[in-house]
């Protein structure tokens, strides 16, 4: 028997039942569907994360204090501006481009009869270019001249300006508002800034006005902390000797001699992305697992089916082999009728799944969903083996199947 005949038999078959074959199909259908939509929603996840972090700047490195791994040394060091000023130097890092040092406190900010607690950034000029985002047009951006004076000037996130004035688009500029019971003037409104980071829910000021203003952020060499260094390599080649140039320099500024005795960490972006990727990939690959159950249960069904299609059409396989069918021709029928199963419950399973996508898609615009090839050829290949993997029991048994005997079943 041909491999056409074989496929026309089979399909004629499934046609004559047809809800049998719709309800044996379903667990394919749906495992494919959940396996394929995860890998995508696993995709779009990690591509909006890394778009967020590259949305943080380019050549972006950030350092923090952080309590030592070593048991030796319980002691942190607060990083200071005299250390951001050493490191500014291009004699000691040539490396980088520039600094962008930041101090943080908690603040409650007022407008009218609207509060809200949310974090303030005492920040420098260079902030916005190291981390390329700036104030909207017609706005203006904390200067040197505000730094120097440790002035009270406030530059907000869309966030706050919403909570504060009700409207996303309104522009305060010009408008005072009261932190931690200080007043202050509204000298500009950030761009959309990033998700992940917070950006949009916080208000920026002069660092120095954050030191010593709105708290007392002097160490004990007199220079005043700083909650987060970023600095920008001079190019994308050039990060690792950045991240060698300030481990070098603080560790020994802040005397350390053995490794574990860190107080301080330098990330990079690349780093982050990496190791969240690994991150999503893994649970992508988790949660796609478990959604491969569905397809445990319908390869199950399909035996199961298959089995009946089996006991059903005794009679008709002992007709078959006392005209000359050969146990070949009967094992490639009921093969070929599972494999065909398994295929339409497959090629259902990806419509599911880019149906699917759409929706996820118009539900949360931020993610960008899609059906790939390579989840597609995935898709098929799995369906095609859970049909030659569970039928070939089935059809086995039905090739095993002796004339007289088949002949004799009632």
């Amino acid at each position: 028997m041909t491999l056409t005949e074989a496929i026309r038999l089979a399909i004629s078959g499934l046609v004559t039942n047809r809800l049998r074959a719709a309800l044996t199909t379903l667990g394919i259908i749906i495992g494919v569907g959940a396996v394929i939509t995860l890998v995508s929603l696993g995709r779009g996840v990690e591509n909006f994360i890394a778009s967020e972090f590259q949305a943080l700047g380019s050549n972006l490195i950030i350092v923090f204090s952080s309590q030592p791994d070593s048991a030796t040394r319980t002691r942190v060091d607060p990083i200071t501006m005299r250390e951001v000023q050493a490191l500014s130097d291009p004699r000691l890092a040539p490396s980088i481009r520039r600094i962008a040092p930041q101090y943080t406190v908690m603040g409650q900010i007022s407008a009218g009869a609207e509060t809200v607690n949310v974090g303030v950034s005492g920040v420098t000029p260079g902030f916005q270019e190291i981390r390329s985002w700036y104030p909207e047009p017609g706005s203006s951006f904390i200067t040197e001249q505000h730094i120097d004076d440790k002035a009270r000037v406030a530059v907000l996130g869309k966030g706050v300006v919403e909570d504060l004035f009700g409207a996303v688009d309104y522009d305060p500029v010009g408008m005072s508002i009261r932190i931690n019971a200080l007043s202050f003037t509204i000298v500009g409104v950030m761009t959309e800034g990033s998700e992940l980071s917070g950006d949009n829910d916080t208000v920026m000021i002069p660092i120095t006005t954050a030191q010593s203003r709105l708290d007392d952020a002097r160490a004990r060499d007199g220079s005043y902390k700083v909650s987060i260094l970023y600095a920008e390599a001079r190019s994308e080649n050039m990060i690792d000797s950045a991240v060698q140039e300030i481990n070098t320099y603080l560790s020994e500024a802040h005397n350390i001699n053995f490794d574990g005795e860190q107080d301080f960490q330098v990330i990079t972006q690349a780093g982050v992305l990496d190791t969240i990727g690994q991150i999503t990939r893994l649970l992508t690959v988790f949660l796609s697992l478990i959604a491969g159950i569905s397809l445990l249960v319908g390869g199950i069904g399909i035996m199961n089916i298959m089995l009946v299609s089996v006991t059903e059409r005794t009679r008709e396989i002992g007709l078959r082999k006392a005209v000359g069918a050969q146990g070949r021709d009967i094992l490639a029928q009921f093969m070929v009728e599972s494999i065909v199963l398994s295929i339409i419950g497959g090629a259902a399973g990806i419509a599911l799944a880019w149906v699917a996508t759409i929706v996820g898609g118009i539900a949360v615009p931020d993610l960008e969903l899609s059906v790939t090839m390579d989840a597609v050829i995935l898709a098929t290949a799995v369906s095609s083996f859970v049909g030659v993997f569970f039928g070939a029991y089935p059809a086995s048994r039905a090739a095993r199947l002796r004339p007289i005997q088949a002949l004799r079943y009632e």
